[in-house]
Formats: structure tokens, sequence, C-alpha cells
């Protein structure tokens, strides 16, 4: 399969392509039930010299777990919310190198889904962080889905 990009929003945190203080992930359906990103986290975002803000990390994996089970189609996009997270810190994720970031649908049962997601060092391919969330459709009505373009719920340019 060639990786499809997946929507974003204007001001989501993580995907957000207007909110000036978010990450601007962009994120490829890679396979069915797999995204994948790419990130240089900046200064401005470290806890510790150097490092990435574990509050960061966790918002990281929190998006791309919840992404497995999205899709690519911008019409039709599963939209779910995170009931429960555990995330392990495996090593100090750092600023100012290049991040790989992967997900991992799990398996979905009715409104529910689990899903997983890990953060890697680009150059070495190690295992810095990873989480395992359990998921939950959002709740019909939440928004108008009609007018999710309006909403800029879109394909942006990388």
């Amino acid at each position: 399969m060639t990786s499809i990009k997946q929507p974003n929003s204007l001001h989501c945190f993580i995907c957000g392509m207007e909110n000036p203080v978010g990450l601007h992930l962009h994120i490829y359906e890679t396979g069915p039930g797999e995204v994948e990103s790419t990130y240089l986290a900046p200064e401005h975002f470290q806890g510790y010299p150097g490092v990435l803000h574990g509050g960061i990390v966790g918002a990281i994996i929190d998006e791309l777990s919840g992404r497995t089970h999205m899709g690519s189609d911008p019409h039709n996009p599963r939209f779910m919310v995170t009931a429960k997270m555990e995330i392990k810190y495996r090593r100090n994720v750092p600023i100012g190198r290049k991040l790989k970031i992967k997900g991992k649908a799990g398996k979905t049962k009715g409104r529910l889904a689990e899903a997983w997601a890990g953060i890697y060092d680009a150059e070495t391919d190690e295992l810095l962080a990873e989480g395992t969330t359990m998921l939950i459709d959002l709740p019909a009505g939440t928004f108008d889905r009609s007018i999710l373009g309006e909403l800029g719920w879109k394909t942006y340019p990388d």
C-alpha cells in the first residue's frame, strides 16, 4: 500500500495546521490500521535540557494511536477519544533530533478499540517510548460532521 496522507485540523495541538503553539504533525496511513509520522521537537517543548517533555511524548502517543482507527477518507473518519492510556518511557526522547512515530490498530469491539503507538529515534530505530490505548467512538452530535471542511478538517499540503 502506498502511504496516504490523513487529514489534519486547524487547531488540534498535535495536527492543527493553524495552532501557533502546536506540533503540526503530518500523519500518513501506511497500511490498514497503521500510521506513521516524523517529528523534530523544538527546544521550547523540553522538560529537562535536551529532553522532550513527557506530557508532549504522551500527547504524541495518544494522537498516533487514535489515528490508527481513523482511516484516510476525509469525509468519513472514525473519530475516537482516549478512555485509557498506558505509556512506557524507555529512554529520554531527545529534542532537536528526528523522531519516527508509528501506530498500529488493535482489536475493535463495537464502539471500543485498542491501539499501540511508539516513538523511535529515526537514525538508530531505537524505541524510546510506547503506549497502548483504549479508545471509544466520539459521541454522536459532538460536532456537525457535515461541515468537516468548514471546521478545517482536510488534507493540507506538506
